[in-house]
C-alpha cells in the first residue's frame, strides 16, 4: 500500500476521490464526487478502481515504479557528458551538449517534479518529501508547497471546475497569440523562480528560508559547473547557456499544460458532475510520441485521462492500465477523449480569444450531478 504524505491527499480526498492503493471495501463506504448514496453513479468508479487495483497488485516494483526512475536517473547521468561537451570549442560537438543537457533538464524538471509532486517515487512519505523538494525546489527552481498546493489540491481535485481547478493560471489573456504560443514561453526559466518567491508570502519562516536555500542552491550549482567544468569564461555567457537548456522545451510545456483541460467541459463547483463523468468530459490524451513521453512522461501526455482517475499511479502504470481503462469507459458509453498535438495547436491558434482570452461556458452534465 501506498503511503501518501497526509497534507498532499488533503484536497482530493475532499472530493471523495478514491486512490487506487486503497482497498476496495473502504472505498465503498466513501462517496463519490460531491454527492452521496449508493447508486450507479458512485459504483462505476468504485467498477473501474477495482479493475485498476488488480493490474497494480500483478504488477512488480519494477513496473510501479522502477522504469521511471530510471529514466530519470539515465537523464542524471547525461549531465555529466552534457557538461563536458559544453566545454568544446568545436561547435558540432558544444551543440550537442547543449542539447543533451537541454533534454536532460526538460525530462528531470517536467517528468520529475510531476512524478514527486504526487509521492509516484517512494512508498515511503518522507522519502516522498524528500523527493518533492528536490525535485521541485532544486531541479524545478520552485516552491515545493505551492507546487503540491496548486496542483494536488487545486488542479487534480477540481478539475475543470470554474474559479479553482481551470487551469486558467496558464492564461495570459493580455497576450496575442503568437506571442503566447510561441515566443512567451522563452522566459519560463525567469518566472518560474519569481513566481516561487511571490508564493512564499504567508508560509512559516522555516518553508521560506527552505525555499530560497534549495532554488538558489539548483541554480548555482550548474552555473558553477559551467564555469568550472565546462570552462565558460564569463558569468554572461554561462547564464546564458543556462537561460537556453532550460528554455528549450518550454514552448512545449505551455502547451501540454493548456491542450488538455482549456476548450473542453468546464463545470461550476455548486453543480459538478461526478468524478468519473468530470475527468471523462475534462480531460484529454495526446497520442503516444517517444520524445514528449520520454520527457513529459506518459501521465501527462497520452494517459492523462487515467492518470486524472489515478493520480498517485506512476507514467509506466498509467501507461499499463490504458487498456483497461479505455475499454471500461468505451463500453460504459462513457467520453475516452483523444486529439493530437497540433490538432489542438490549431484550434487554440483559430480560436485562441474563446480558449484563452473569454470566460468558458460552463458545462451541465444533466441526470449525473
Amino acid at each position: 500500500m501506498q503511503n501518501v504524505p497526509e497534507e498532499w491527499r488533503e484536497g482530493e480526498e475532499r472530493m471523495g476521490e478514491m486512490v487506487v492503493k486503497r482497498k476496495v471495501d473502504s472505498e465503498g463506504k466513501k462517496n463519490e464526487g460531491q454527492g452521496g448514496g449508493e447508486g450507479e453513479k458512485e459504483s462505476l468508479m468504485m467498477e473501474l478502481t477495482k479493475l485498476v487495483q488488480k493490474v497494480v497488485k500483478e504488477s512488480s516494483w519494477w513496473e510501479r515504479r522502477g522504469i521511471d526512475c530510471s529514466i530519470l536517473a539515465a537523464a542524471f547521468l547525461c549531465l555529466a557528458p552534457a557538461f563536458l561537451l559544453l566545454g568544446s570549442s568545436q561547435v558540432l560537438y558544444f551543440s550537442a551538449g547543449m542539447l543533451l543537457m537541454g533534454m536532460a533538464h526538460a525530462v528531470i524538471t517536467f517528468k520529475g517534479t510531476h512524478l514527486a509532486s504526487h509521492g509516484s517515487l517512494s512508498e515511503s512519505q518522507a522519502w516522498a518529501k524528500v523527493w518533492a523538494v528536490f525535485f521541485i525546489e532544486i531541479c524545478g527552481s520552485f516552491s515545493a508547497q505551492a507546487g503540491v498546493q496548486g496542483h494536488i489540491k487545486m488542479h487534480h481535485a477540481h478539475t475543470n471546475v470554474i474559479g479553482l481547478g481551470d487551469s486558467s493560471v496558464w492564461k495570459a489573456p493580455f497576450l496575442p497569440r503568437t506571442v503566447y504560443l510561441f515566443i512567451a514561453p522563452l522566459a519560463v526559466p525567469i518566472i518560474t523562480p519569481l513566481v516561487a518567491l511571490a508564493h512564499l508570502r504567508g508560509n512559516s519562516v522555516a518553508v521560506m528560508v527552505r525555499t530560497v536555500l534549495m532554488v538558489t542552491l539548483g541554480l548555482y550549482s550548474q552555473y558553477w559547473l559551467l564555469i568550472h567544468v565546462s570552462g565558460f569564461l564569463s558569468p554572461l555567457s554561462a547564464l546564458l547557456c543556462m537561460l537556453v537548456c532550460r528554455a528549450m522545451f518550454s514552448v512545449t510545456f505551455i502547451h501540454v499544460n493548456i491542450f488538455q483541460h482549456i476548450g473542453l467541459h468546464m463545470f461550476s463547483a455548486t453543480s459538478r458532475p461526478k468524478r468519473i463523468y468530470q475527468m471523462t468530459h475534462g480531460v484529454l490524451n495526446l497520442p503516444r510520441n517517444s520524445l514528449l513521453d520520454w520527457m513529459f512522461g506518459h501521465s501527462l501526455i497520452n494517459c492523462h485521462v487515467e492518470h486524472h482517475l489515478f493520480p498517485f499511479l506512476s507514467d509506466n502504470m498509467c501507461l499499463k492500465v490504458k487498456p483497461v481503462v479505455s475499454k471500461y469507459l468505451t463500453e460504459k458509453k462513457l467520453p475516452y477523449q483523444e486529439d493530437s498535438y497540433f490538432s489542438r495547436l490549431r484550434l487554440f491558434f483559430n480560436k485562441y480569444q474563446e480558449l484563452m482570452v473569454f470566460a468558458p461556458p460552463i458545462t451541465e452534465l444533466v441526470g449525473v450531478q
